[in-house]
């Protein structure tokens, strides 16, 4: 009988999970990983993870798996909450999720569940998981989950091979409401238990409030660009792109760069490190024919620049790049050799829609040039692409 280690989040998910593993015939054990209680940054009066862990009990004790509580907090706060901080400090937009699967329940999690000999660790994910055999070697692939609401494949972008032979996704070919169905029949105390928004196993928190108990508040200038400023004149967004031309790439997948000059001073913010690209909430800002939408952030000179309306030629960009030692192949044997090309979908936030593009490799790195231009392109992120409803690779942005 094959071992799995159900990362149980004290969710209806995870649940479901550790529940179709057991009549699968599996022997299931249910483990709740507790990744946060620094009280040097407070993130609230409640503690969700107590109510989770004990939600997670209480599944296992109704399905008669043993259980287990893990503390990885200490590997939490190094490979995620300083990361994240040292991230926003810098200006860029850090993906915690994805970092989480990759750091945590992946890595931290999959090795304290192989010390109890399993042969598989399972989770919640809506997504999807097919081995295949390629010159006589086994690969596995990532595909999206069968619910489009719910595709979750995009925060297991940076999975490897490795990761992805000890993983199983018990629920990837349900629907949300299909699993919450099953959870009503069995039983299950999560069955109606809302999703929860917070951090990857942190809990109800406000991102700004918890960055504030790291970074402190500095007062700055918020300038807004008109949308017909001169600096849009030559925007390369309008470049036509020649596969071989390493320079118009380059023109193409870089930011514009703005000064205060630019345009006028229509506020204050408390830095601009607690801001990022695309951000419309926050600014308290009105009086304007359009909402305002933070284009770029500059933390050395402690300034955020901002354009009215979502269409706004800042927000617009056609590509991206991703330097060398940022590229992640989930599909090794796919990877692009310098000066190959080919066409993938692809996506830089979670739920968005996939769009065409062309991956040029070079020396230096992937550029990404997207068919259509691509709203709020923000260095930290993750890029991933997909051939269909694989997802093939991942990096960060540039």
């Amino acid at each position: 009988m094959k071992r799995v280690v159900v990362g149980l989040s004290g969710g209806v998910d995870s649940s479901v999970s550790a529940y179709l593993l057991k009549k699968q015939g599996y022997e299931v054990i249910g483990m709740f990983m507790k990744n946060w209680h620094d009280d040097s940054v407070t993130i609230s009066d409640e503690c969700p993870w107590l109510e989770d862990s004990n939600d997670a009990m209480i599944v296992a004790e109704k399905l008669e798996i043993p259980f287990q509580a893990i503390d990885l907090s200490k590997e939490y706060k190094t490979r995620i909450v300083d990361y994240m901080f040292d991230e926003y400090q810098r200006g860029r937009t850090p993906n915690p999720d994805v970092l989480c699967n990759r750091e945590i329940k992946f890595d931290v999690f999959l090795k304290a569940a192989l010390r109890l000999n399993a042969d598989y660790v399972a989770t919640g994910h809506y997504c999807q998981k097919e081995e295949i055999s390629k010159n006589g070697e086994s690969i596995y692939r990532l595909l999206a989950g069968k619910d489009n609401n719910k595709d979750q494949s995009y925060f297991l972008c940076q999975l490897t091979q490795a990761q992805l032979s000890k993983a199983l996704f018990p629920i990837g070919h349900l629907t949300k409401s299909e699993v919450r169905e099953i959870a009503k029949k069995a039983n299950l105390i999560t069955a109606e238990k809302k999703d929860s928004q917070g951090l990857c196993f942190i809990g109800k928190v406000r991102l700004p409030d918890f960055l504030q108990q790291k970074l402190l508040p500095k007062k700055g200038q918020v300038i807004e660009i008109p949308n017909s400023a001169d600096i849009y004149n030559n925007n390369p967004i309008n470049f036509e792109i020649n596969g071989t031309d390493t320079i118009t790439l380059k023109a193409v997948t870089s930011s514009l760069t703005y000064s205060a000059n630019d345009g006028e001073v229509v506020g204050e913010h408390n830095g601009a490190h607690f801001y990022t690209i695309g951000q419309r909430k926050g600014l308290n800002i009105g009086g304007k024919p359009l909402p305002l939408f933070i284009i770029d952030t500059d933390t050395n000179d402690n300034i955020i620049y901002t354009g009215q309306g979502e269409n706004h030629p800042g927000l617009l960009r056609k590509g991206l790049f991703v330097a060398k030692d940022d590229i992640h192949w989930v599909r090794d044997d796919l990877s692009l050799k310098v000066g190959e090309k080919t066409h993938y979908l692809s996506r830089i936030r979670y739920r968005q829609k996939l769009d065409n593009a062309i991956l040029h490799m070079r020396e230096e790195g992937l550029y990404i040039i997207f068919d259509t231009p691509q709203k709020a392109i923000a260095a930290g992120q993750f890029v991933a692409w997909y051939d269909g409803e694989e997802l093939i690779g991942s990096g960060v942005i540039g």
